[in-house]
């Protein structure tokens, strides 16, 4: 007997307080209608009476802190699409070591070896890919 599977997307909108205010799937050969679903999320949003965390209450990126990378590789790449993902652009420097030689000799002097990928963050390394990922998110998702 196989096992027949079916492609199904859904369509979850949660309001600014983090409960669920919609959710709608289409079969396989269905379409979204874009409208109507940016529609019910601007009801929803009208809707809310909660409080908004203001922009300025974003988690902090202390200023001096910088992500060194190097290309091909994929700890650095992964580490990029979190910043991308996070849209850190304004937020945090990002050096690549493999295109700045001042930037390599940057990283060794802060951290005592040229290995990338690496953020530095309140003075503090941190060279795993998941550690650096984990702290961009904790201090950084909206939610």
């Amino acid at each position: 007997m196989s096992k027949l599977g079916i492609t199904d997307r859904a369509t979850v909108i949660i309001d600014a307080g983090g409960v669920v205010r919609y959710a709608a799937s289409v079969g396989p050969s269905g379409e979204r209608d874009m409208a109507a679903v940016v529609a019910e999320a601007e009801r929803i949003a009208a809707a809310y009476d909660g409080e908004l965390r203001p922009d300025e209450a974003a988690p902090p990126i202390p200023a001096g802190a910088r992500l060194f990378v190097k290309n091909n590789c994929g700890f650095s790449t992964a580490v990029l699409a979190a910043f991308d993902n996070l849209h850190l652009g304004d937020r945090l420097q990002v050096i690549n070591v493999s295109e700045s030689p001042d930037g390599l000799a940057e990283l060794e002097a802060l951290t005592g070896k040229g290995q990338a990928p690496c953020l530095v963050i309140d003075g503090e390394p941190l060279h795993e890919s998941k550690a650096i990922i984990a702290c961009l998110v904790e201090r950084c998702a909206p939610c």
